[in-house]
């Protein structure tokens, strides 16, 4: 089966839409690879960091984008290893987020990690999880979808998510960085935040993680979903 073959489901969206969440679920019940895009972002502002580099010099980001060895594994949940060091808890502070979109709207950037990205479409199959995997990383993806939700919702998603990693966080200010990332998603120049033009927008505001799972799942055809216990096999 040559990489064009391999069929590759893109969910894309905001932050807190729920996509990651949705899409871990799908990997697992097809038994297909996951990639979680926003991870690699993440890892990069991680490294970017941890190496004391300015966010705002494109060059030396895209720099490490390039030279960082970047391993996902799935032992128990996912886990993102950069450079033989496990960092998977350091990803998800508000403050690599930010940081995360900063660096992301850097076209060195995005083009040094698509090749990345792109390795993930192995056989059996993929689900993509970003931003701009239906538009820009795997714009022949034979199924999309633009997973959305209203402003508070996902805000309200990301404030009980961090509280239950027993972090001290603020709703207001989880409004104020969303509304802040969404801006630089939309209007920046390199691959911005839109649905591709084939994509399926699913508003996942008033649907529970099941639902919005199902009715995605319900988009492939029936020869592609694959037997009762499959597993994610990255």
């Amino acid at each position: 089966m040559t990489d064009q073959e391999v069929p590759v489901l893109t969910i894309d969206g905001p932050s807190g839409a729920g996509k990651g969440t949705v899409s871990r679920l799908i990997a697992r019940r097809l038994g297909w690879h996951f990639l979680d895009s926003g991870a690699i972002y993440r890892a990069l502002a991680w490294a970017v960091q941890a190496r004391g580099i300015p966010a705002d010099d494109e060059r030396a980001v895209a720099r490490v984008a390039a030279e960082m060895a970047l391993e996902f594994k799935c032992d128990d949940g996912v886990q993102v290893w950069v450079d033989g060091e496990e960092v998977t808890r350091c990803l998800y502070t508000e403050e690599c987020g930010r940081m995360a979109s900063r660096i992301a709207a850097f076209p060195k950037v995005r083009r040094a990690l698509l090749e990345k990205q792109r390795a993930f479409r192995q056989p059996p199959g993929l689900v993509a999880d970003g931003r701009d995997m239906g538009t820009v990383v795997f714009p022949d993806a034979p199924f999309k979808v633009f997973l959305d939700a209203s402003l508070g919702e996902r805000a309200r998603r990301r404030f009980l998510q961090l509280k239950s990693q027993g972090l001290d966080v603020n709703l207001d200010q989880i409004i104020k960085d969303l509304e802040q990332r969404d801006r630089r998603d939309r209007e920046r120049k390199e691959a911005p935040l839109i649905p591709a033009e084939d994509a399926v927008v699913i508003d996942s505001s008033e649907m529970s993680v099941e639902e919005v799972t199902e009715k995605i799942l319900a988009l492939l055809p029936r020869k592609l979903k694959a037997p009762p216990g499959a597993t994610d096999s990255r």
